[in-house]
């Protein structure tokens, strides 16, 4: 992420770790603010990819689970980047800019994403590079959101998974009646000072919250190559296109789908902790500490505690008490995602 634009971010009042946005300076009064409240967070713990070249539709057609031939430029797409077992290497927000495509992916798997899909490149007319230090990534939630964006930036799309563009910066609708901003990164002062104005600014730990109780799991490094797509739910998000052709996986993608329901599915739980789990962290039964599940991601819940999405065992989630860690941690409590689940 480009210096300048933390240095804005730190005199605007933010404690950054690591170069993503912790808080501004309340961290509880922010948390509390996130369930219901109007708000705004600067989405470094993303990054951006840009595919560019005359080949680069069919390129990412062939590559990734969902229907890129088919996307329009008023439309984003979720998808998946898969490895040859069918297992989620990355999952990612796709959509269309006038010099490409752009994906948006947790900042952790960039790199490596980037470099296994140029080794597929071969004479193909393709170019792939990261744009962090280019554009930059907003994101708004609450009541007011979308009044404030119309106020600085036009119109904006109410439909999910909608997009509209204007001077430069696209907005995108993501679940939750939530926004997405991409911009050009030398506005990233002025948009802010105007969104600051209208919203609370809060840090990436509130963000991954609405994420989580909006049922979005993203994919980080510790949990890359574990669970075929809908063991994580994201074929019920429109990740997966069953109608197109062959990509990395695509048979087990498919044979995991006309077989039924999967013996692991991505669940809502909350946990009685006093700091997030790190993805990757397993989960147990009662029974024992044999792993039944695997943390995906987490966050403190503005209520207290911890709320996290997990993959786990179907048999064990309705029928046992799992664990946080070992037997003896803290009991998840399930509770129910706010779409339907097979």
């Amino acid at each position: 992420m480009n210096n300048s634009w933390l240095s804005f971010l730190t005199t605007a009042g933010a404690t950054l770790e690591a170069g993503i946005v912790r808080d501004f300076g309340d961290p509880r009064r922010e948390l509390a603010a996130t369930d219901g409240g109007d708000l705004a967070a600067p989405l470094a713990q993303f990054g951006l990819l840009a595919i560019a070249g005359d080949d680069a539709r069919s390129f990412l057609h062939s590559q990734l689970s969902c229907d890129v031939q088919g996307l329009t430029e008023a439309r984003a797409t979720y998808g998946c980047y898969c490895s040859p077992r069918g297992r989620v290497l990355a999952n990612f927000l796709l959509w269309q800019e006038p010099d490409g495509f752009r994906m948006l992916l947790p900042r952790s798997v960039v790199p490596g994403v980037r470099e296994r899909l140029q080794r597929f490149v071969l004479r193909a007319a393709v170019t792939l590079a990261e744009r962090n230090d280019d554009e930059l990534v907003l994101g708004l939630a609450g009541p007011s959101a979308f009044e404030a964006a119309t106020g600085m930036a036009g119109p904006v799309p109410h439909g999910l998974l909608h997009l509209a563009r204007l001077d430069g910066i696209t907005a995108i609708a993501v679940p939750g009646q939530r926004l997405l901003w991409v911009a050009p990164l030398r506005w990233g002062p002025a948009l802010w000072e105007h969104l600051a104005r209208a919203l609370r600014p809060v840090g990436a730990g509130c963000w991954a919250w609405l994420d989580i109780v909006a049922g979005l799991p993203w994919i980080e490094a510790a949990a890359q190559d574990e669970f075929v797509p809908q063991m994580a739910n994201l074929e019920l998000m429109g990740a997966v296109n069953f109608q197109k052709g062959c990509y990395p996986g695509q048979e087990i993608v498919a044979r995991t789908q006309h077989l039924g329901r999967p013996k692991r599915r991505l669940r809502l739980a909350h946990v009685a902790a006093e700091r997030p789990p790190a993805a990757g962290d397993k989960l147990v039964a009662d029974q024992g500490d044999q792993a039944v599940g695997m943390v995906v991601n987490a966050a403190l819940a503005p209520s207290g505690g911890v709320d996290l999405l997990a993959v786990v065992q179907t048999a064990s989630a309705t029928g046992a008490t799992v664990h946080l860690a070992s037997a003896s941690g803290p009991a998840l409590e399930f509770r129910p995602l706010p779409y339907a689940v097979p």
